[in-house]
């Protein structure tokens, strides 16, 4: 029987699980857009986010918090996506030390083409469950992301 350390500590393995699976789903996920739609899944996220967003902008830190870069991948990202028409910099009218990245009108219609796609193949990822499953599943990642969201910044 294995002893009691911390390497046998059962949620470092549940957490290596939902990395395995989070990794696994993003490169076949991430590779099948780029192919199919020319859109790298990390544009896809920027998108997205900002189409779901009020007024379809978001600051700069909001977005790197969203999908986990540091601020200065983020201003990489949107240097990149700026260029490609997708995203336009805008500035904030009562702080001229924030910037906001907004969609622009081709970044929507590259988000509407990449969706379709994501759509489908999340549904293939995802075959064999439930909306009972998919739900329960939701209601987990809500309280993990609500969890991790309380932690302290570190330095």
């Amino acid at each position: 029987m294995p002893s009691a350390t911390p390497l046998n500590d059962p949620l470092i393995s549940t957490f290596g699980r939902l990395a395995e699976a989070y990794n696994r789903l993003e490169q076949w996920l991430g590779s099948a857009m780029e192919s199919e739609t020319g859109l790298p899944h990390a544009w896809f996220e920027v998108l997205i986010r900002l189409a779901r967003s009020e007024r379809e902008q978001l600051t700069m830190s909001s977005l790197a918090d969203q999908i986990a870069l540091t601020s200065g991948g983020v201003t990489r990202l949107v240097d990149r996506m700026q260029t490609a028409g997708y995203v336009e910099r805008r500035p904030c009218p009562t702080d001229r030390r924030v910037s906001y990245a907004g969609i622009t009108a081709a970044g929507h219609d590259a988000l509407e083409r990449a969706a379709t796609v994501h759509a489908r193949n999340l549904r293939k990822a995802f075959d064999g469950f439930s909306a009972r499953d998919l739900a329960a599943l939701d209601a987990v990642l809500d309280r993990v992301r609500d969890s991790a969201s309380a932690l302290p910044r570190q330095p």
